[in-house]
C-alpha cells in the first residue's frame, strides 16, 4: 500500500468484532515496532500481548475508569507498551538537551505496530488514560517501569469509520520561518 494512502486509511478504532487477531498479524505488528528509530538506538520499550479472554477482560477493567475507553472490552488483544531505561547516550543526551528521547521513541514505535496493523486491515487505538498501577500488577511488570501506552487491537466493527479531521497542511506547517 502506498505509505500517504495507509496514513489516510489508519484510524483510531472503538469498535472490535470478537474474532481473534491471527499470531502471525501480531507478529508482523511487533515486528514493525522493533524496526522503529530510536535516539541512540537505545530501543527503551518491551511490547506484552494479552489475548486470553480472562486477562484482557482484567486490563480492560483497568482502562475503563471514569467513564473512559469502555470499547477496549471489546478488543480482542490489548498490547501494553512498557517503557524500559534507555541507554546511556540516550539519557545523557536527553538530559542535556532536556528532552525525554525514551517517551518519543516509544510513541514511534506505537505508530509503527499501528501502521503495519492497518496495512494488515487491522484497527487500533492508542490509549494513555487507565490505571498504570493496576495494569502492571496484572501483567506482572517490575515496579519503577512505565507504561505510557495500551493498544486495542482487533478487527473493526465498521470498515469505513468516521472522515479523519485534520488541520489543514498550511495551518500546520511553514517554509523557512515559523508561522504558527
Amino acid at each position: 500500500m502506498d505509505f500517504l494512502a495507509l496514513a489516510r486509511a489508519r484510524r483510531s478504532v472503538r469498535s472490535y468484532r470478537s474474532d481473534p487477531v491471527s499470531p502471525k498479524a501480531l507478529e508482523r505488528c511487533l515486528e514493525a515496532a522493533r524496526l522503529s528509530p530510536s535516539a541512540c538506538n537505545a530501543q527503551p520499550w518491551h511490547f506484552v500481548v494479552a489475548t486470553e479472554p480472562a486477562l484482557c477482560r482484567e486490563l480492560a477493567d483497568a482502562m475503563t475508569s471514569m467513564g473512559m475507553n469502555g470499547f477496549a472490552k471489546q478488543a480482542p488483544a490489548l498490547i501494553a507498551l512498557v517503557q524500559e531505561r534507555p541507554n546511556i547516550s540516550s539519557r545523557f543526551g536527553g538530559l542535556v538537551k532536556g528532552k525525554v528521547y525514551a517517551d518519543m521513541d516509544c510513541g514511534i514505535a506505537a505508530a509503527h505496530f499501528c501502521l503495519q496493523a492497518a496495512s494488515d486491515g487491522l484497527g487500533t487505538c492508542i490509549i494513555g488514560w487507565f490505571d498504570e498501577k493496576r495494569v502492571a500488577r496484572a501483567l506482572g511488570v517490575p515496579k519503577g517501569k512505565r507504561i505510557p501506552l495500551i493498544i486495542t487491537l482487533g478487527h473493526p466493527q465498521n470498515e469505513s469509520g468516521r472522515p479523519k479531521a485534520r488541520k489543514a497542511l498550511g495551518d500546520m506547517s511553514s517554509n523557512s520561518r515559523y508561522s504558527g
